[in-house]
């Protein structure tokens, strides 16, 4: 099967007010998907359906051809910064290898196999010497970076960001960025809640453009184009006359 995710009359509703209505579409595997649309638009409410985090109210979600919960374990997910508690006692070192419990077992301790892998992980992030800090110590692109090591930590085959640019610096972003296009390249498919237009062809291959229905879907390039844009950002026009957008 060539497609990663599959999204049918995807329904959710918070408190009796419906946040995504009907939503269907489909990504292939090894895809960098950018999940976009202006604020309130339910962007992380779709995210956390995905992965089967809050009820919904209909439709069906595919992964790898099956359900959330059989392909669990191919699945990292990379919160939000403001939902994590950077006060909790715990190293950096020792975050990333959280990642390796969902294959070792919650209740089995990681050995040294493990210890080294996440080192490894760490590495790639380019953030080794910062192993022995507690977490809250690092600057907010540190602390996102970590926590994309964690995610490689679990060797999952999807890889699903909420807002990961956001309070980080560029140089951060960058080389999130780079990661995220090496791990397209070794066959991963990533889907990321982004919020900045101006870098969504540069990054992604594919978008999913919402406000609380699917306004568009496709390449990059032909999704952004100004007539489908004003679908979703209404109340924003002279934001998107702003918006140098290839036709």
């Amino acid at each position: 099967m060539d497609e990663a995710i599959q999204v049918k009359g995807l329904s959710v509703s918070y408190h009796g007010v419906q946040a995504v209505k009907n939503i269907s579409f489909s990504v292939k595997k090894g895809s960098l998907v950018g999940l976009i649309g202006p604020n309130g638009a339910g962007k992380s409410t779709l995210l956390k359906a995905l992965l089967n985090l809050i009820p919904i109210d209909a439709g069906k979600i595919m992964i790898n051809g099956g359900t959330v919960k059989e392909n669990r374990k191919a699945i990292a997910y990379v919160p939000q910064r403001s939902l994590i508690d950077w006060t909790f006692p715990i190293t950096v070192l020792d975050t990333v290898l959280l990642g390796t419990y969902p294959s070792i077992g919650l209740f089995k301790r990681p050995k040294k196999t493990e210890k080294e892998w996440a080192f490894q992980c760490l590495k790639r992030v380019g953030l080794e010497s910062y192993s022995t800090r507690q977490i809250g110590e690092l600057s907010g692109g540190q602390q996102q970076r970590v926590f994309l090591a964690r995610a490689l930590a679990q060797k999952a085959d999807l890889l699903f960001l909420d807002e990961p640019f956001v309070g980080i610096d560029m140089s951060s972003e960058e080389a999130i960025m780079e990661i995220l296009k090496d791990l397209i390249h070794s066959g991963k498919t990533i889907v990321v809640v982004h919020h900045d237009l101006n870098k969504v062809i540069e990054y992604f291959d594919q978008v999913v453009l919402i406000n609380k229905e699917l306004i568009g879907f496709g390449e990059s390039e032909r999704v952004l184009r100004s007539e489908i844009l004003l679908k979703a950002y209404t109340k924003q026009v002279p934001f998107l006359n702003q918006l140098e957008v290839k036709l």
